[in-house]
C-alpha cells in the first residue's frame, strides 16, 4: 500500500494514550507518515476514545472531507468501529482496502439576532435550543414555513440518523437507520397543560424540510448545543434549522452491521 499520511486524536486518558503508542509505532513500521494534527492532507483520521471523543474530533478538524475511523477506549462506542485488541486486523483490512465508506449527514442552524447578525453552528449528531438554565422556554416553531406549535418546555432537539442513538434516545426519541436521510424533531421536557400544549413525542422530517424557531420574547437569552458545545445569544429573533451539506466519512468494516450493534448496547448484558 501507498505511503499514507494519518492524524491520530485520543481523548487523553492513559489507557487510550497506551493504543495511541502502541499503534504509532505499527503505522511507521508500514511506512506511514503519523502526525498529532490535522492540516487538511491527511488520508486517515484515526479517533481513540469514546463516541465524545470522535465528536470533539470532528469538530476540531471542522468536518473533514477524509475518511475516519474510531478505535474504541470508551464506553457505548457507536462511532467507533475497532477495538483495541484488533489493531493488528483493523491495519491489515485498511491496507488492503477491505472496507467500506458510510457517510454521515449533518445538522446545521442559522441563528439571526435582531441586529440582522447570522449564526450558523454545525452538529454530527444534533443541534438543541434552550433558554436559561432551569427557566422554561416558549418557542414559535414552524415546519417548512407553516406555523405548527408554540412549544412550552426546556427545549427543543433536532437530531440527525446517526445522532438518534445519542441524547436524542434519551428523551425518548426513535431510533433510527443511519442510511435514512432525515431529521428529527424532539421535545426537552415539554409542558401540556390546560394552558400550554406542545407536542410530547419526536416528529420525523424529510431532510428537504427546515424548521423555523421565533422565541416568544427576543430579549430572552436562548443557548444553542451543537453535539453538546454550548453558545448563547440574546435578542434572538429567529432560528432555523435544516440539513446540512457537511457530511463525515466514517470507514465500516465488513462485519459492521448497525442493527446489530443497537442490539448489543442497548439490550445484551454485558
Amino acid at each position: 500500500m501507498p505511503e499514507k499520511k494519518i492524524s491520530l486524536f485520543t481523548n487523553g486518558t492513559r489507557v487510550s494514550d497506551k493504543v495511541k503508542d502502541e499503534l504509532t509505532e505499527m503505522l511507521l513500521e508500514s511506512g506511514h507518515i503519523v502526525t498529532t494534527e490535522y492540516k487538511g492532507d491527511s488520508d486517515l483520521i484515526i479517533c481513540i476514545g469514546g463516541d465524545g471523543a470522535f465528536l470533539e474530533t470532528i469538530h476540531k478538524c471542522d468536518f473533514p472531507s477524509c475518511p475516519t475511523v474510531g478505535i474504541n477506549t470508551g464506553h457505548l462506542g457507536f462511532f467507533q468501529e475497532v477495538r483495541p485488541q484488533k489493531l493488528q486486523d483493523f491495519l491489515a483490512a485498511y491496507e488492503k482496502g477491505q472496507y467500506s465508506i458510510q457517510e454521515l449527514n449533518t445538522v446545521k442552524c442559522t441563528v439571526t439576532t435582531e441586529s440582522g447578525e447570522e449564526f450558523t453552528h454545525v452538529g454530527l449528531n444534533e443541534i438543541a435550543i434552550k433558554g436559561r438554565h432551569s427557566y422554561s422556554v416558549h418557542l414559535f416553531i414552524s415546519i417548512g414555513g407553516r406555523p405548527i406549535e408554540k412549544f412550552s418546555g426546556d427545549g427543543i432537539l433536532v437530531a440527525t440518523s446517526a445522532g438518534s442513538t445519542a441524547y436524542n434516545y434519551s428523551l425518548g426519541g426513535s431510533i433510527v437507520d443511519p442510511r435514512l436521510k432525515l431529521l428529527q424533531v424532539t421535545p426537552i421536557a415539554p409542558m401540556n397543560t390546560s394552558a400550554y400544549r406542545s407536542f410530547t413525542s419526536s416528529i420525523l422530517l424529510p431532510s428537504d424540510l427546515s424548521i423555523g424557531i421565533r422565541p416568544e420574547r427576543s430579549e430572552n437569552r436562548i443557548f444553542i448545543l451543537n453535539d453538546g458545545i454550548e453558545t448563547g445569544y440574546e435578542n434572538v429573533r429567529n432560528i432555523e434549522v435544516s440539513a446540512s451539506d457537511e457530511v463525515v466519512n466514517l470507514i465500516r468494516f465488513k462485519n459492521y452491521d448497525f442493527w446489530h450493534k443497537v442490539k448489543d448496547k442497548f439490550l445484551e448484558k454485558n
